[in-house]
Parts: structure tokens; sequence; C-alpha cells
């Protein structure tokens, strides 16, 4: 058997074939291939074997065959190339149109080698089948001839490879159209440096560097403190530094050891004055300190950021194991969450060695841990409403506002008994521009009430009645009445007050068992029968028209003729046509907004129908107030009820006071007349005043009130404004005769003494015999708790120390006694008193002993604020001595600033004093007049920016914002006023230091708070400030941006059509399409233009 079976067949050189059997060859038959030419195989291999044994020198590997050549030796070989073609023609049919577009993209010596080998196996295969016909021809012909044809295989060839290079004469087309040749087929290289290869003849070196990244370092800034990298620095919390070996807690400071020279001739040089400590001294001569120890510096940088992930790491730890060990602790899981802004400041804990500062800190990784752990703790508590809120709160970043709607609704599915819950829902819907619509949200509210109204009745079983859900409630129903009126729907808003006033103090007694909704059911028929309501002509209540009813109808009665409101004919609306038109517009809805705030309702004397309204939108219906009636039975709440609906309508009255209507009737007319002062209109004022005098006197002529020392300091106080001193003086001492001799123990004696003193100090001119004031006889007068006797002389010096022995007396026993169950009063008593006695201490010895007086009551009442009332269970501090704080800080404030008017003082304790009360107190806006009042005449304001920027930092109210703006604003126009003086056209060059954008970076925060994004008046303010810049095209996208938070405000519509007045369609037709109210349509108003 042979080596190699496939030429088993064949005989050696100069043999002749071996015979073999047919059993052999059959069993070689799976092995040999009936396509294999042996004769073929060994003219190839004599061949190969004849040009390796070749000199260079007789036979070079010249490539000089043309292509033409090799087409022509292969033309044998067509034939068999056609008939393959035309069998796989159907194949590649459908990959003909890839091949057509096949561009010649390849490298140059890959395409060459792919031509050669494709001639070189056309070649061999021709010339050995010529060899054959030639060898079956001439038999005697020997072989090796064969080579002489020159072809080879370059795999076989390892010697002569740098001439095997082929030349390609076919032009590329695509060189002329593109402007270089293709990136494919030139070779890659990465160039270091600019220099050519080898050694630089003139610097005699290689230089590796480029010239343009020296460039670009010599170019590059310092970077500034806001840049990224510094700013992470800046939130990255400091490292304490401490010793290695120290096991104690590390200090806050890095000590410096001193050392002692060894020998002090030898420090002349470098120390020759002696001001140089030891270190120093040895640091100059060049000598290290002996202590010091070498330190890696790559270690000493790497410990701070250990030490900070290990102190991160550790937190984290502790968070875990909190909520781990107590799943139902609120806090924990809220603390963890508020930890996550924390984490993401520092560097990552979590993160490798070279990824410390790698990694991204974006605000959606911050939301999305908080969503996570937030998601954890609702799973341990899922009954937990804080949680859920604070998931949502976070949702509202990632999703859109239908996703977010749904998932409120399921919130508020799952607990309807929580009015907490509904005022933030309420809130969400009405914030939502897109989905927003005034009936939607009226009804929402009603819905609201209604359901909370079913679960204080007991109705809804399946939830129980929380704590303070009747307060929740009234605070609901004013919340949509306010609503409905900025919206401009102010009879609606009015209908609501009547309705519940009614259905609240003028109830039946037969349907007071009911539930709520069988009340409403039974109010509906009186409400429909168009008899007079609460604040009508005529009006008897609910209560009385039933009764009525029952016996058989109202006797009629006839009606006043005297009719106040007297309608304006609609072409007098207009005054002026030559306006603008929008601003005719504008004039003309005000107008009727002053006019038609009152529900339309028919007149059945003037025979009058409900279709005879002109304006649809004026008449109320039943079905839009009654889902909102709900039962009221605290009385509190109902009084509270009766001063809310005042103050809607504009009466200054106050809550904390048990105060009945006729003090809260003149307080109104006394802020009428402070108007009228305040823009300096003599004549409305002696109107005014007479109508305020007149009503003051008709009240205290009542049986009731004519010794109510609450009125008649009132009384005084309206004359004193109107400028009648004596008048007013008169009224006081009258009202100070017959009020007794209780003195200091009566807080209505204390609080008229206390006006009427400030009144007479407030004439003084200066602080120079003030002893001899009318103010020191009031105060002593008091103090001596006897009849008083009016003015008639200065005080004797022995009234002056026994009334100064009195008030001491009575100030201790007030701050030492233990807490009595009516607080309110002992408050308010404490604050007269304190009152009393500071502006006595005042007048009779100096400023400084005021000042401590106000001092000590605040200390003492700051320490009494943790304290608890034993007997009511209330805690003692918070609620009323609070507000005594708050008010005896305002008293010391107001007499500091008196004080400084009249005499010199220095502006550091006010300026104190009030910023340690607007941090304690930071919603009170009498504070927060006076500190501007006071930094309005400071040339630096960086004090009180850094002051602002602490307190709206600390607090969520937005007095602060408004504030701070206002101060910026007045700034602003002081600099104006300034740098545009009347001095022609040339303007000052004073610099405008930035306060335009320190401005508009205020209103940006403000905005952005939780309580300023859904504040119209902080909206109208920076639409306002954009406007005067005379930034039309950033004030637009500011209004549509604040009708994102506040779509329900009409005024921003109304400011829109003022500052914009070229759009004025497109913002009537927004208001139309959210169902704002729009008292005068603009074809109503070209009609009125055209007549």
């Amino acid at each position: 058997m042979a080596l190699f079976p496939a030429f088993a067949g064949a005989a050696e050189p100069g043999e002749p074939p071996t015979g073999s059997s047919e059993g052999s060859r059959k069993e070689l038959d799976w092995l040999s291939n009936p396509s294999f030419s042996t004769e073929d195989a060994l003219l190839l291999h004599q061949r190969t074997a004849e040009a390796v044994n070749l000199s260079p020198e007789k036979s070079p590997l010249i490539r000089t065959t043309s292509r033409s050549e090799l087409s022509e030796e292969s033309d044998t070989d067509e034939s068999l190339k056609q008939s393959s073609k035309k069998r796989k023609k159907k194949k590649k049919k459908h990959h003909h149109y890839k091949r057509a577009k096949k561009k010649t993209k390849g490298d140059s010596s890959n395409s060459e080698s792919d031509l050669d080998t494709k001639y070189i196996k056309d070649k061999i295969t021709g010339s050995g089948r010529n060899n054959e016909k030639e060898a079956a021809a001439n038999p005697d012909k020997k072989t090796p001839n064969l080579t002489s044809s020159r072809l080879l295989w370059l795999d076989d060839i390892q010697a002569f490879t740098a001439e095997t290079f082929r030349i390609d004469k076919k032009p590329d087309p695509a060189n002329w159209a593109y402007k270089s040749l293709y990136r494919g087929d030139i070779a890659r290289y990465k160039r270091r440096g600019e220099s050519c290869l080898g050694i630089d003849a003139k610097k005699q070196c290689i230089t590796w560097d480029s010239s343009a990244s020296k460039r670009k370092q010599l170019q590059r800034r310092p970077e500034r403190y806001f840049t990224k990298n510094n700013v992470k620095m800046l939130n990255t919390d400091g490292i304490l530094v401490c010793s290695k070996s120290s096991s104690s807690d590390p200090a806050a400071f890095v000590p410096v050891f001193q050392m002692e020279a060894e020998d002090p001739s030898d420090t002349t040089e470098v120390n020759p004055l002696g001001i140089y400590d030891p270190s120093t001294t040895v640091w100059l001569q060049g000598n290290g300190s002996k202590s010091t120890e070498p330190v890696n510096a790559q270690q000493a940088v790497q410990e701070p950021v250990i030490n900070m992930n290990s102190i991160l790491m550790t937190k984290v730890e502790e968070h875990n194991k909190k909520v781990r060990e107590n799943p139902r602790d609120i806090n924990a899981w809220m603390e963890f969450v508020s930890f996550q802004d924390e984490l993401m400041r520092g560097p990552s804990p979590y993160a490798s060695k070279g990824e410390q500062e790698v990694r991204r800190k974006s605000l959606k990784l911050i939301l999305e841990k908080k969503l996570a752990i937030l998601e954890r703790a609702i799973e341990s508590n899922p009954s937990n409403v804080d949680l859920k809120l604070a998931r949502l709160k976070i949702c509202a970043e990632f999703w859109e506002p239908p996703a977010l709607i749904k998932e409120w609704q399921k919130l508020i599915f799952l607990h309807p008994n929580n009015p907490e819950l509904w005022k933030k829902y309420l809130l969400f819907c009405q914030s939502q521009f897109t989905t927003f619509s005034v009936s939607k949200i009226n009804s929402l509210y009603g819905k609201c009430l209604t359901t909370l109204a079913a679960v204080q009745d007991g109705s809804m079983v399946s939830h129980p009645l929380l704590p303070g859900t009747e307060e929740a409630m009234l605070a609901i129903f004013i919340q949509q009445c306010h609503f409905l009126r900025q919206a401009g729907h102010s009879e609606k808003a009015v209908s609501l007050f009547q309705a519940l006033i009614d259905f609240t103090f003028f109830k039946p007694d037969s349907v007071k068992d009911l539930p709520t909704r069988g009340q409403v059911e039974f109010f509906e028929p009186f409400w429909d029968s168009g008899e007079p309501r609460i604040g009508e002509k005529g009006a008897r209540g609910w209560k009385a028209w039933m009764h009525q009813q029952e016996k058989g109808g109202w006797i009629a009665l006839k009606p006043d003729d005297d009719d106040d409101d007297e309608e304006i004919d609609e072409d007098q609306e207009i005054k002026d046509k030559t306006l603008p038109k929008w601003h005719i517009w504008l004039d003309v809805e005000y107008s009727r907004e002053a006019r038609h705030w009152l529900p339309w309702r028919p007149d059945k004397t003037k025979k009058e129908m409900e279709e005879d309204c002109e304006d649809p939108e004026r008449q109320v219906l039943f079905d839009d107030l009654g889902p909102s009636l709900i039962q009221l039975s605290n009385p509190d709440l109902q009084r509270q009820l009766l001063y809310s609906f005042l103050q809607f309508l504009g009466v200054p009255c106050t809550r904390k006071e048990k105060s009945n209507l006729s003090i809260c009737w003149l307080q109104y007319e006394i802020s009428k007349v402070v108007q009228c002062l305040q823009a300096k209109k003599k004549k409305k004022l002696k109107a005014q005043g007479r109508k305020s005098k007149k009503l003051a006197k008709n009240l205290l002529k009542a049986p009731d009130n004519r010794n109510h020392l609450s009125l008649w300091k009132l009384y005084a106080y309206l004359e004193w404004l109107l400028g009648n001193i004596d008048d007013a003086r008169k009224v006081f001492d009258t009202a100070l005769c017959t009020a007794g001799t209780e003195g200091l123990k009566s807080p209505q004696i204390c609080s008229l003494s206390l006006l009427y003193a400030q009144l007479e100090v407030e004439l003084l001119e200066s602080i120079e015999g003030t002893v001899m004031s009318r103010a020191v006889h009031i105060l002593t007068k008091l103090a001596e708790s006897g009849p008083y006797v009016p003015y008639s002389g200065q005080v004797l010096a022995v009234n002056v120390l026994k009334a100064r022995k009195t008030y001491e007396h009575a100030l201790q026993d007030y701050l030492s006694k233990p807490p009595v169950s009516d607080q309110v009063g002992d408050a308010n008593q404490l604050v007269n008193l304190v009152g009393c006695y500071a502006l006595f201490q005042y007048l009779t010895v100096g400023i400084d002993a005021a000042v401590l007086i106000y001092a000590q009551t605040s200390e003492k009442l700051e320490a009494l604020g943790p304290q608890k009332c034993e007997n009511t269970g209330e805690n003692f501090g918070i609620r009323n001595f609070s507000t005594a704080l708050e008010a005896v800080t305002l008293l010391h404030t107001n007499l500091l600033r008196f004080h400084m008017k009249i005499s010199v003082y220095p502006l550091n304790p006010l300026r104190e004093a009030l910023t340690e009360a607007l941090k304690r107190y930071p919603s009170n806006r009498s504070l927060w007049r006076s500190y501007i009042h006071i930094q309005r005449k400071s040339h630096s304001a960086s004090k009180a920016r850094r002051f602002f920027d602490g307190v709206t930092r600390s607090t969520n109210s937005l007095e602060p914002w408004l504030f701070a703006i206002q101060a910026e604003q007045m700034r602003k126009k002081l600099i104006e006023n300034v740098q545009r003086a009347d001095v022609g056209e040339i303007h000052s060059t004073i610099p405008e230091t930035g306060l335009t954008n320190r401005i508009v970076a205020l209103f940006e925060h403000a905005v952005q708070s939780e309580n300023g994004t859904h504040c119209p008046l902080l909206w109208r303010m920076y639409l306002n400030f954009l406007t005067s810049l005379g930034k039309k095209e950033k004030s637009r996208g500011l209004f549509y941006k604040a009708l994102q938070n506040c779509p329900w405000a009409k005024v921003l519509y109304m400011d829109a059509v003022e500052y914009f007045p070229d759009h004025l369609q497109e913002t009537l037709d927004l208001m139309t399409e959210k169902e704002l109210r729009v008292r005068v349509p603009v074809e109503e108003l070209d009609l009125l233009l055209e007549v």
C-alpha cells in the first residue's frame, strides 16, 4: 500500500507502473478523487522544484506579463466559465444589484494579489491542459520545457518578496469625485510630535512633545470658584486633621509645635530683628524639624478620601440599621431620604479607586434613589400618607401629568377621610394648566366637602373620623371661595358664604338631627324661593321662612323705595373712545367687576324673570353650591366663618380676640380713613370722616356698648386720625373716668391707657421735658389704681417713684405666677403691662431702662415656652405666650425707632433686635417693614443680603422673599435716581452693581419655593419687573410660565392684556377656554364702540 493513497496508481519516474489486483483498488476507491489528474500534479511539482533551483542571475523574478497576455492564455478556459455561470445565474440573480454597486475600495496590494492569484490559476490550468495535448501528440517531448512560462506561486517564494510588486494602471474614477483618497486606502498611524523622524539638526535632540499642547497649557486660564470641579470641592465637607498616633478625638485645628533654637547666635543672619518664631527661623536656615517624619504624598492625598468614605459608609450603615430594626419609624425613613442629598455631595463610598470622581452626580440619580427608599418604606408602612405624599412629590419630576393625576386619585380613593390630603390634592389639580377648568375644579371642591361631610356624619362606615376634620372642612370651604373670586366668579363666592351662614346660624330645629345631605335637600327650596338672603334687605333667614311656610306663606311687605344700586348706562361705561381698544376693555372690565360682585336675582316687584338677565354668569344656581354646604357645630368655628366672610369683603377684623361685630365695623371705617390719609385726598377724607364719626356715635349710643372700652378706644383713635386732638383727648378722658378703679388689673384699661400714652408721646419733638408730658400723667394714674383725673400739670416725683415700684411688682407677679385657664386674656394683659411699664421708664429714666424691661420680659417668656398648662393640657408657650413675645418684640422695636427719630442713638441695637425677632417670627410683616426702613439708609447691603439669605433658607414663609425683593428694588430705584438727576441729558456713570440680575435671581428662587410657586402676587411682581426693563419676549415667556403654576388667577391674564396689547384676542380666548369670568366679550366691546 502506498504512503499517499491518491498517488497509488502512479509510477515512479523511470519505472513501469506497478500492477495490482482488483481487490486492492476497490479498497482504495473511497480515497480516490475522480476529478484528480495525476499528470497535472506531477507536472506542477516538477515545475516548482526547478523554479526554486534557478539562480537569481539567470532567471530574475520580475513580472512582465501584461493583463492582455494573461487573458489570451486563459481563452481556452472561457467556455468552461460560461457554462458554470449559466448554472449559477439563477442563484445569484437577486444579489446582482449589490455587486453592481460595489466599489473598489480595498487596498491596492490586496487587489493585486487577488488578480495575480486569479490569472496564475487560469494560466496553470490552461497550460496544464495544453501540455496534455502536446504530450499526447509528441510523446518524445520532455516536460521540463514547460517551466519556460515563468509562472510562480507567491507563497512558495520567500527570498524575493521585495520584488514581487505589480503596477495597477487602471484609473480610479473616485479620485475625480472626491478631494482626497479614500481613508480605507491610507495606512493608519499615530504621530507623536511635529518634527521629522531622526535628530533635530538645530537642537541636536529628538522632540516628542507638540508645541500646540504647550500653547494650550499656556493659554489655559485659572478656574473660577463656580466651575464644576470647584463646586464639587466646595460641596465636600472638610476632614478633621489629627495625628495617626493619637487615639483621642481629632481636634478642629492643626497644632503648631514651638521649637527652641539650640544656638541663638546662629540665627542672627536670618532673624536680625528677632521677629520670627523658632520654627520659621529653622525653616529660613534651610533645616527641617527633627520631629517631622517623611510622609508619602500620595498617601496623604488618599487619606482624606478614605476618611470621608468611611464616614459616609458609617452613616449609611446607621440609617440602614435604623430602618431595618424599626421599619415602622417614619422619621427614620424620612431622614434616610434626606441623607441622600448629603451622600451625593461627597465622594462615592461605593465606587472603585479609579472611579471616585468619574461617576455623574445628577439630580435624576438622587431622585431615583429617594424613590427606591420611599417604595421600601411604603411596603413596610402601607397606610402612611406622609410617605406616599413624599413619593408623589418625587414622581412629579419623572411622570407626565395624566399618570400623576391617576396616582393622586388612587391615593384619595384609599384615604378619603384625610382632609390634609384633600387640600394638597385640590392644590395639585388646581395648578395643572393642561387639565384645568373652573367648573372642573369647583366640582372637585364640592366632591371633597361632600365626602368629608359623609365621614363626619358617619355615613361612610369604612373610614373613621380623624381629629381636626371640622376645622379642615371650614378651611377648604374658605379656600374654595377665594379660588372662585380669583377666577373672576365673585358672585358664586359671595353666594357660597351667604348659603353657609344661613345654613349654619338659621337652621330650623326640625332638621338638625338629619345628616348633612338631608339638610341640604331641605335648604334647596328656601334658596330657590327668591327670598332675601343674609346681607340683603328684608332677610329673615331659613328658619323663619320655614316656620312661615308651615303657617301658609309670607305676608307681602312694601319694598323700600331707596335703592343703593344705581345701574350705570352701558353707553356711559366708555368715557374716552380715543383710547386703545385694550385700554377700553380693561376699564370696562374693572368697572363691571366693581359693580357686579353680587349675584343677580330677578326683582319680583319689577316682574323680572330669570331670562331677563343679560349676563347669565351673574346667576348662581343651587347646583353650584349645594355640594359645598357643611355642618359647623363648634361655636368658635361658626364665629370664624362669620369673620372670614367679613375679611373676604375687606373688613379688617382679628380672629384672636372674641370681639363683636361692632368693633369690626368701626375698624373697617378707620381703615377707610387711613387710606384717605395715605392717598392725601382731603375732600374724600372729610366726607369719610363724617360718616365714620356718625357710625361710631350711633354704636356707642346702644345700651350694650355704652361701657365698651374697646369701642371708646377706637372712637378716640378715629378722632385723633382726623386731626381732632382735643376732641380725642376728651373721649379718652371720658372713657378712663368711667372705666373704674381697677387700674393695672383690667386689660381694657391698660390697653386704653397705653394707646393714649403712645399717641401723646408721638407728639413730642425731643426727649427733653418728657417728665412733664401728658403721657407720664396717664401712666402714673394707671399705676395708682384710683379714679382718673384729667391732666392738670406736672406729676410729682413721689408719685413717679410709687408708680415705678407698682409697675415693677406687677410685672414680677405676672411673670412668676403659674399659667391659668384664661391664657388669651392673661397674655394680652402681660403685653399691655410691659408696654406701659417700658414707656413709663423711657419717659422718666431713659431708653436704656426701657430696653432693659423688654430684654427681661423676652428672656422670661422664652424660658416659659416649653412649659405646659396643667389645667388645660395645652402648650403654654407656643399658642399664647409665643404671640405675647411677638407683640413685646414689636413694641420694643417701635420704641427704638421712635427714639432714633427724635434723638441721636446708634443703629446697631435696633438692627440686632430686628434680626433676632425676624429669625423667630419670619412672617411678621411689621417687623420686616421696620427692617427694610433702617437698611434703606445703609450704604452697604451685604449684611442685609446675608441676613435675607439665611432667613429664606431656614423657613418656608413667603414674606422674607417678598421683602428681600422689595429691598433690592428700593435700592435700584435709589441708584437710578442718582444716575438720572435733573442735569439735562447728562447721566451719572455710577454702575448699577448688578442689581437687575440680583433681583431676577431672587424672583427665580422665590417662584421655585414651595409656597411661592402658587402665589399670584409673586408672579405679578416678577412680570411687572421684567416688563419695566423692556424685555417683552422674556416677559411673555414668563407669563405662560406663571399660568403653568397659577392658571386660575384672572389678574395674571389682565396684566397680560396690559403688557401685551397686541395679543388681546389670544388672551381672551385663553380665558374663555379655562372658563375664567370674562364680563366684556370682544364682540360686545365692538358694538359699544360703534354706538
